[in-house]
């Protein structure tokens, strides 16, 4: 029985260490992109949406902030043929173009109104304000990592998890490890969530409000581009992006 354990925490070893070693990967090359091109589509949804496309949570608390009644969460948005709320990605680029600074100095998560703001954004791994605008409320954010999405089966690491009972900001350290798709929800409202990308380059960007999108100064070259639903997953087109100029790739999920 020893024997059989001591084997059985070895092989276990064995592909904790490969699945490691499967993510690592050279560090990306921010650099000048001369003739870059531009990656322009839409993602769009097709058929009936799913009976739990909406789902209609209860407000118990601090309802003079969060409201009364109930919340829409919307975990299937569409408006026409647009799936909103998609992220969509260069897979595997190796160097290209350097981060350009976050909207206001910082990349944030604001809690306002028992909602997260933006629900949907791409940061660059790294530092992030954690910034409590509900004055009386106490929030609990849990930021984990989704690992497994390539896959279809899907388990969540947290990254971090901490209350804030007081207004302002907390900065914390988002530095995924084996996974760029980031899940966050509020501990203390169970109608409070968001998704997040933390890539290492800057070739990712959450589609519009009509589900459209574009890429810019991708140096020339062929291309895997996958768009992510939290809902759906993955899908994935090829491109090649011509000096100066612009390729198509549309993604259409269905339920």
């Amino acid at each position: 029985m020893k024997q059989a354990t001591i084997a059985t925490a070895a092989v276990l070893s064995f592909w904790l260490l490969i699945g490691y070693a499967g993510t690592t990967h050279a560090a990306y090359k921010e650099g000048a992109v001369s003739n870059g091109g531009n990656i322009k589509g839409k993602v769009t949804f097709k058929g009936a949406l799913p009976d739990d496309a909406v789902e209609k949570i209860t407000i118990t608390k601090n309802t003079d902030v969060c409201g009364t009644g109930s919340r829409e969460v919307v975990w299937v948005d569409v408006k026409g043929n647009a799936l909103r709320g998609a992220f969509v990605f260069i897979d595997g680029i190796a160097e290209g173009k350097a981060w350009s600074g976050p909207e206001g100095g910082k990349y944030m998560i604001e809690q306002k109104g028992c909602r997260f703001r933006p629900w949907a954004q791409v940061i660059r791994p790294g530092n992030i304000t954690i910034r409590n605008s509900d004055n009386g409320v106490l929030h609990n954010i849990n930021t984990r990592e989704m690992i497994g999405v390539e896959s279809g089966s899907t388990v969540k690491k947290v990254i971090f998890n901490f209350g804030q009972p007081d207004p302002g900001d907390i900065e914390k350290e988002l530095k995924p490890r084996r996974s760029s798709f980031i899940s966050i929800n509020c501990e203390a409202h169970n109608f409070m969530f968001g998704f997040m990308m933390a890539p290492e380059h800057p070739y990712a960007e959450v589609v519009g409000e009509d589900g459209s999108f574009a890429i810019k100064d991708v140096p020339p070259g062929t291309y895997t581009v996958k768009a992510w639903h939290p809902r759906f997953g993955l899908k994935e087109g090829k491109v090649t992006v011509a000096a100066k100029g612009a390729a198509d790739v549309n993604f259409e999920f269905s339920k």
